[in-house]
């Protein structure tokens, strides 16, 4: 999330000073790439945290990042790339972000829906 932090605001940069067409998508890399990551760490973060359980994600859960990670490439990089596959480009990335969020549901779920793993009330 940090990292696309740092790549999002370069590329805002370079696409304000110099209009470079790669750089074109850069508030992508902030809301996918940051914003959507970082959520996602907080989510799963807090719903251990909140329910008891050790502060260790399941194992699985690394495919969220890394298809949340995947989605950020393809929208912002992408575009540059396949101009003509605009419609194609967006509708990957957002699968993407969707799959990342259904297996965050499919791991979570039931998590959240038990009772605190140490015992104590909600």
């Amino acid at each position: 999330g940090y990292a696309w932090l740092v790549i999002g605001l370069l590329l805002k940069a370079i696409w304000l000073l110099m209009a470079a067409n790669f750089a074109e998508k850069w508030i992508h890399a902030l809301t996918i790439g940051a914003f959507t990551t970082m959520i996602l760490a907080v989510m799963t973060r807090a719903s251990l945290g909140h329910t008891g359980r050790a502060l260790i994600a399941p194992r699985n859960i690394a495919t969220c990042y890394g298809l949340v990670t995947i989605a950020a490439v393809v929208r912002v990089f992408a575009p540059a790339i396949f101009p003509a596959r605009y419609s194609e480009i967006v509708a990957v990335s957002g699968l993407l972000w969707i799959a990342a969020f259904g297996i965050f549901l499919w791991i979570y779920t039931p998590i959240r829906a038990r009772p605190r793993a140490d015992g104590k009330p909600v």
